[in-house]
């Protein structure tokens, strides 16, 4: 019912740019026999981590289940931001922000990067103070984050004065294009010699003497020295089947775009329950802060202890929902043989529809802050699923039980921005050298040693 209210409201439901397991498969590399490093997942992550192996000149093979940047990869707000992360994520962050000014140069436009600075707006100086407590850990990386009065803001948005008490404001944060912008490193590195091959499932890892040998694939059997998952939403399906838990759920975040309008704003900016940003082609991307959506299943009852420290944190902005497939859910396919059929084949493109509430909070959050976009049409509507683990950090770790077997996954709703970040350090852990940054927040013992689960500013 929910996808027939959402064509109801008169946005366009079925957007022409979101992929869909309809779209053409643009990339379909030859199986090779083996390769150095496989990689499961050819969203932002994956494709990122491939970047970096390529560059020391290791064979990689990067296997899709769907379609390149197909899910959260190409959903997302589109925002490049070092402000208000996670202490231990903002050094990574840093390099990330670089890497994607680095390779928007040797790619091009498609990229669509460019720095005209994040801005959380607030409407009342408690808003402000909590602001402010973040600026100890921007202070001691010596970002160029600050706080803005309500005149500064009104310099810098120029659509309704006078609403803002102020702002934090980091003028070096950035914005790319998810629509391209993955896809487009994708081709690089194919002419760099990378393989890549959508609509191909990793169905199971090959193990030989309790050590990684490859991946299975329902194509056939590709033997690697080291494997990533890096598979999003999907990544706890696919440890499950090993018998690795990862305690991860989904959220669904219901994004629009508009058509072209007037630039009262360059940069990005969240305040007042609305999220929006300039985009390349003159529209702005809108969200609706503070709606996320989790559907219940099984995993929501199984998880539900290590979750409790976030659930009280976000319960104002958490939706629980019974809709769409809930039998489905609540009884999931838990394990499978490397030739049988996998989750990831019945469902190559994770393709939720968009949410009727938050296109109305869209709408309202429009008219009142922001009336130059309050009758913009929408050009498109859509929605994701986004990865979350307990404390809304990610993890970046070798599996133990499984030698060579590597995951990043968990990004909670911010891992467009890290993804070149984070691509060099896996390639760097894969490789064997020594971490650069402090990573033991993302290990993936966290989660049965007892650790507390502090959520970080994630979502």
């Amino acid at each position: 019912m929910e996808s027939e209210d959402v064509l109801k409201h008169g946005e366009n439901s079925n957007p022409n740019h979101m992929i869909s397991d309809r779209s053409p498969i643009n990339f379909q590399d030859t199986l090779p026999e083996s390769v150095e490093v496989a990689i499961i997942g050819a969203g932002v992550i994956g494709i990122s981590t491939a970047w970096f192996l390529a560059k020391e000149g290791l064979s990689v093979l990067v296997c899709e289940k769907g379609r390149v940047a197909g899910e959260q990869s190409s959903r997302n707000w589109g925002w490049v931001r070092q402000q208000g992360r996670d202490a231990a994520e903002l050094p990574i962050m840093m390099d990330s922000i670089d890497t994607w000014e680095t390779i928007a140069k040797e790619i091009g436009d498609e990229i669509g990067f460019t720095r005209h600075g994040v801005m959380y707006l607030a409407r009342k100086e408690s808003e402000l103070a909590e602001f402010e407590k973040w600026l100890e850990i921007a202070k001691l990386h010596q970002l160029d984050s600050r706080l803005l009065s309500g005149n500064e803001v009104d310099n810098l948005i120029t659509d309704k004065p006078d609403q803002w008490e102020g702002a934090m404001y980091t003028p070096s944060d950035g914005r790319a294009e998810p629509f391209t912008a993955v896809p487009a490193m994708a081709r690089n590195l194919q002419g760099k010699g990378v393989l890549i091959r959508e609509n191909c499932a990793v169905r199971a890892l090959d193990i030989e003497g309790g050590r990684v040998a490859g991946i299975v694939t329902e194509h056939g059997l590709v033997k690697a020295q080291t494997v990533l998952c890096a598979g999003g939403a999907w990544s706890t399906v696919f440890m499950g089947n090993h018998d690795i838990k990862l305690p991860q759920l989904t959220v669904r975040a219901t994004v629009a775009r508009t058509e072209p309008s007037t630039d009262f704003y360059s940069g990005n900016a969240v305040g007042g329950g609305i999220a929006f940003r300039r985009r390349q082609d003159g529209g702005y991307t809108i969200a609706a802060g503070g709606i996320n959506e989790h559907f219940i299943s099984a995993d929501s009852f199984r998880y539900l202890f290590k979750f409790l420290p976030v659930v009280k944190e976000s319960a104002r902005i958490l939706r629980l929902r019974l809709g769409g497939d809930l039998i489905e859910r609540l009884l999931p396919m838990r394990h499978w043989s490397a030739d049988q059929i996998s989750p990831f084949e019945k469902t190559r493109v994770l393709n939720p529809a968009p949410s009727k509430g938050g296109i109305e909070k869209m709408r309202r959050g429009l008219r009142k802050y922001l009336p130059l976009l309050a009758e913009i049409p929408f050009a498109e509507v859509w929605a994701g699923m986004i990865d979350v683990t307990p404390d809304v950090v990610p993890v970046m770790d070798e599996v133990a039980a499984y030698p060579g077997f590597y995951m990043a996954t968990g990004f909670s709703g911010h891992g467009f921005g890290i993804g070149p970040g984070v691509g060099k350090v896996m390639a760097n852990m894969v490789l064997g050298r020594q971490a650069t940054y402090d990573l033991d927040r993302f290990r993936l013992s966290r989660f049965s040693d007892g650790t507390n689960m502090v959520p970080g500013p994630g979502l």
